[in-house]
């Protein structure tokens, strides 16, 4: 379909000013982290590196990045297992109520985050008697992070087809080397791009946090929300910001370059 050189201009416009509302606010973040000021003011009245030292020789936000990244790592690693095993079983196995574990697999990511943390800290606290703590949040993290796993690993194994596994089989291959030889190297480049969704996923979340952490536990986004209104704290917060959204892009280009990558050898 050949478009019109008017609608092309009036796409171009509309696409630029969607992407300038997107993204404007983010370069402003960015511009006040070098800000002279001590609050979140516009225009900036000079620039300085001030506060770039400052957050990075902060012992309360470098705690915060190594609860995230501990809880991010740990969360990944359980939903690379779980997603993968549910992805297999959903996709190679005939069994009755598939369609609706499917759609409960699927549901956590598409629930309100706050009704997520709701149900979470009641099943924690009052059903199991279990105190909220950073492995609550692991387990909080990873009921979402799972789905990312089985979206990426489900749609792979669906364009690999069965041929393969089924010719490794049929020469005598039992089904764990079936897995190692065969699927797994298939599966690879799907499980780095749905880890690492999963982690930046992870890293960022704040609502479910917020119901699921126990005391003295405190997540990077948690720390930003914390100290976002506290004096002089405003250029520090934004430095932080600044770098959670740069930990949040990498990984997801990343996984956007190796599905490309993927697609284009096949």
């Amino acid at each position: 379909m050949r478009l019109s050189r008017a609608a092309r201009i009036t796409l171009g416009v509309i696409t630029g000013l969607i992407l300038v509302v997107v993204y404007l606010p983010l370069v402003v973040v960015l511009l006040n982290s070098f800000s002279t000021s001590k609050s979140l003011s516009w225009p900036p009245p000079g620039f300085t590196f001030e506060w770039w030292v400052k957050a990075f020789q902060s012992e309360g936000a470098l705690d915060a990045v190594g609860t995230s990244v501990l809880v991010g790592l740990v969360a990944t690693a359980i939903s690379l297992v779980l997603g993968t095993l549910i992805s297999i079983a959903l996709q190679r196995f005939r069994f009755f109520g598939r369609d609706v574990i499917n759609l409960l697999v699927i549901l956590p990511i598409a629930l309100p985050g706050i009704i997520t943390g709701i149900a979470l800290n009641n099943f924690f606290r009052t059903i199991v008697g279990i105190p909220l703590s950073i492995w609550t949040v692991v387990i909080a993290h990873a009921t979402f992070c799972i789905v990312t796993v089985f979206n990426n690993v489900i749609a792979r194994l669906r364009r690999m087809g069965t041929s393969l596994e089924e010719a490794s089989s049929d020469l005598g291959g039992g089904i764990w080397t079936t897995f190692r030889l065969v699927t797994f190297p298939q599966l690879r480049s799907a499980l780095l791009a749905g880890g690492l969704l999963a982690f930046a996923l992870s890293f960022d979340e704040i609502i479910v946090t917020t119901f699921t952490a126990g005391s003295g536990v405190e997540t990077l986004p948690i720390f930003i929300m914390t100290n976002m209104f506290r004096p002089n704290q405003a250029p520090t917060v934004a430095v932080i910001a600044v770098v959670l959204v740069v930990v949040s892009i990498v990984p997801i280009w990343i996984a956007q370059r190796l599905g490309a990558d993927t697609d284009q050898r096949r």
